[in-house]
C-alpha cells in the first residue's frame, strides 16, 4: 500500500472516530502508533533545542535496534503493546456499558 492508501484508510478512519465521537477511544486503540509518532517529534524537537538527540534513532523501533535488541524481539513486544493498549481501549468502551449500581 503507497502513501495515498494508507493516507485515505487514516482519513476514513479518523473521520469515523470524529462522527462517533471516539476520537480518544481512537487514540488509545492506536497508541503504539501514537507513542511511535511521539518518538519522532520528542527527537526532532530536542535535537532543534538542545543539539542533543534524545534517543539513537527515530522511530522508536530503531532506537532498539540500535540498542542491540534483535529484531523479532522488538516485533513481539510491540505486538504486545499493541494488544494492552487494544484491551485497554475496549476495556474503557465496554466500561460505559457495565450497569451502575
Amino acid at each position: 500500500m503507497g502513501d495515498t492508501g494508507s493516507l485515505a484508510l487514516g482519513g476514513v478512519l479518523v473521520g469515523l472516530a470524529i462522527l462517533t465521537r471516539t476520537q480518544f477511544l481512537l487514540a488509545i486503540l492506536a497508541g503504539l502508533i501514537v507513542m511511535i509518532t511521539l518518538s519522532v517529534i520528542i527527537q526532532v524537537g530536542g535535537f532543534k533545542l538542545t543539539k542533543k538527540r534524545v534517543f539513537k534513532m527515530a522511530p522508536l523501533q530503531h532506537h532498539f535496534e540500535l540498542s542491540g535488541w534483535a529484531e523479532t524481539t522488538i516485533v513481539v513486544r510491540f505486538w504486545l503493546m499493541s494488544a494492552l493498549f487494544v484491551a485497554i481501549g475496549l476495556g474503557l468502551f465496554y466500561l460505559e456499558w457495565m450497569p451502575k449500581k
